[in-house]
């Protein structure tokens, strides 16, 4: 299983806007193959900035996801509401071999 964090820090004028983006397609993203959740996180140092943590059973289910429609019409609308560049980090869960 992996773990995908992406921190987005966003313009102020388009918190409220986001947040209801993220609610709207919530569910159809966990319902994607292989996603086993997803979550948005709010930094409680900096009010614009906001993280997806989502949990895939493997990176090529995320890869997939990320060729679907529904990311096609999602991230578009995302990255217009960006104050800065995104920041990702993709972990693998398990022991240290």
């Amino acid at each position: 299983m992996i773990v995908r964090i992406v921190r987005l820090t966003l313009k102020q004028e388009h918190l409220a806007a986001f947040e209801r983006l993220f609610e709207s397609h919530h569910n159809a993203i966990e319902s994607q193959p292989g996603c086993r959740g997803v979550e948005l996180l709010t930094d409680p140092t900096h009010r614009c900035v906001r993280a997806t943590l989502s949990r895939w059973d493997a990176e090529s289910y995320l890869n997939a996801y990320r060729s679907s429609a529904l990311f096609g019409e999602i991230w578009p609308e995302t990255k217009a509401m960006f104050d800065a560049p995104p920041m990702v980090w993709t972990y693998e869960v398990g022991e240290a071999r």
